[in-house]
């Protein structure tokens, strides 16, 4: 026979109305934030401040401080926002199952460089933002990048039924790739530059999407892989013994 204690144990717990409805809010607000934020970047370049910010979710600056920590949360929550974007964006605009792997990576290009054009100051604080000013809290960035990687590389790895395909050796390349377009778009935008780019947007494209390639087809040597780039990508994997 079981205890009162055991059998209270076992019951599920139930959930605070209260609670739930104020965890919804917060994450509410929080978002609503995150949007002004854009909107403030846009109109007042990278070095925005916490009151601009605020001043354009139509808030006192002590209600924004009440949802987010410090600037380095707000900061963490705008890399987060932009990461989902850039999935959503690129997954919506692509075709897993047909488009050649070449297409896919010009269309990957392509939606991120539109997404840098539509909110240029967005990528220049993420670069280069004076929110965050210790190392380890400047590395958020980063740690979002390797989230995205790993994402990727299951996606990948769950494309290509190949059990030599490794998806640590994915996630490393994807890891690199992020570095060297993060790379290619400050210099691109420049950090603080505000007139127009140093190359158009079509070209910029064409360098990015060159880099991926070059790096995954490096990486697939390095695993004794060949790409044929104008197959779709669950059939452009093949081992060099095959």
């Amino acid at each position: 026979m079981h205890s009162r204690r055991e059998v209270d144990k076992a019951r599920p717990k139930r959930v605070d109305a209260r609670t739930e409805r104020w965890r919804a809010h917060r994450v509410k607000v929080r978002d609503e934030f995150v949007d002004a934020a854009f909107r403030a970047l846009d109109k007042f370049g990278p070095d925005v401040s916490m009151g601009d910010i605020a001043k354009e979710a139509g808030a006192a600056k002590p209600k924004l401080y009440r949802h987010f920590e410090d600037k380095t949360d707000l900061y963490n929550a705008i890399v987060d926002r932009v990461r989902d974007m850039l999935w959503e964006r690129i997954i919506s605009n692509i075709d897993l199952t047909n488009d050649s792997a070449r297409e896919l990576v010009r269309r990957g290009a392509a939606e991120y460089a539109l997404a840098v054009t539509e909110h240029p100051n967005v990528f220049r604080f993420m670069l280069h933002s004076h929110f965050t000013q210790q190392a380890d809290e400047s590395e958020r960035a980063l740690q979002s990048a390797r989230q995205s990687a790993r994402r990727a590389a299951e996606l990948f790895a769950g494309l290509v039924e190949d059990e030599s395909i490794d998806v640590a050796s994915v996630e490393l390349v994807n890891y690199s790739i992020f570095g060297a377009v993060a790379s290619a778009t400050d210099w691109w935008l420049g950090a603080n530059r505000l007139q127009a780019n140093a190359m158009p947007i079509e070209k910029f494209v064409a360098y990015i999407a060159e880099i991926v390639s070059a790096l995954a087809e490096a990486n697939a040597r390095l695993n004794g892989i060949v790409i044929d780039t104008d197959l779709p990508l669950h059939r452009a994997f093949s081992t060099e013994s095959s």
